[in-house]
C-alpha cells in the first residue's frame, strides 16, 4: 500500500453517503478527544489529514480515508463528551449503532483509550459494543508519552483489567512522538487483510 495516497472520502452521517466502493474498512473509536485524528495522522506520516481540534465533540460525522484504493481507516464520533444535548446523544447513538451493526466492510472496530486514565463507563459500554459485533476486541492505549516510565506498564494493566480483556484480545501502547505503536498498528491492519488475525468474511457479492 502506498500511503502517500490518502485522502478523505466522505464525511457521512447516513449510510447512504457511506463509499459503495467495497474496500475493507478499519473503524476507530474512542471518547472525544482522546487523540483519534492524530493516530490516523501519524498512521499516514502526514500532520493534518485527519483534523485534530483541542475542542471535545469536534467530530460529529463518520469519516473515510480511503487508502491508496486498497482500505479505508474509517474516524468515528468521539462520544462521552458532556456538553453534547440529549438530541445529539441521540444522534451520535443512532449513527454509531447504523455503522457498527449494518456495515458489511467493516473488518474490526478498534477502541482507542487515554493511557493516563482509568477506561471510563463509556469506554466499557464501548468494549462490550465492539465485542458484540466482532468478538474481539482491539484496544490502543494513546498518549503513552505524557507517562513518566514506571507509570506505562500500571497504566496497561489497568486498561486491561476494566475492560476485561482476554488472551484472545489485544493492547498496544501508543504515542505520536515515536514509531513503536505505529508499525504494532500497521501489522495488526496488515494482519486482517490477510486473514491471519480475526478471520474476516467478507459478503462475496460485494456492495
Amino acid at each position: 500500500m502506498n500511503l502517500h495516497n490518502a485522502s478523505l472520502t466522505v464525511s457521512a452521517v447516513r449510510p447512504n453517503q457511506y463509499p459503495t466502493t467495497g474496500y475493507m474498512e478499519f473503524a476507530f473509536a474512542g471518547r472525544s478527544n482522546v487523540g483519534k485524528s492524530s493516530l490516523i495522522n501519524k498512521l499516514l506520516n502526514r500532520k493534518s489529514l485527519a483534523r485534530v481540534s483541542s475542542t471535545p465533540g469536534k467530530t460529529a460525522t463518520i469519516n473515510f480515508y480511503n487508502i491508496d484504493d486498497t482500505i479505508y481507516l474509517v474516524d468515528l464520533p468521539g462520544y462521552g463528551y458532556a456538553q453534547r444535548s440529549k438530541s445529539e446523544t441521540e444522534k451520535w447513538g443512532k449513527m454509531m449503532e447504523d455503522y457498527l451493526s449494518s456495515r458489511e466492510t467493516l473488518v474490526q472496530t478498534i477502541l482507542l483509550v487515554d493511557s493516563r486514565h482509568k477506561p471510563t463507563a463509556d469506554d466499557v459500554q464501548m468494549a462490550e459494543w465492539i465485542r458484540h459485533y466482532h468478538d474481539n476486541l482491539i484496544v490502543v492505549a494513546t498518549k503513552t508519552d505524557k507517562l513518566k516510565k514506571k507509570e506505562i506498564e500500571p497504566n496497561l494493566e489497568r486498561i486491561w483489567e476494566t475492560l476485561e480483556m482476554g488472551e484472545d484480545d489485544l493492547l498496544v501502547p501508543f504515542s505520536i512522538n515515536d514509531d513503536e505503536g505505529k508499525y504494532s498498528v500497521w501489522d495488526m491492519i496488515e494482519m486482517m487483510r490477510a486473514g491471519e488475525l480475526f478471520p474476516y468474511e467478507a459478503d462475496s457479492e460485494g456492495e
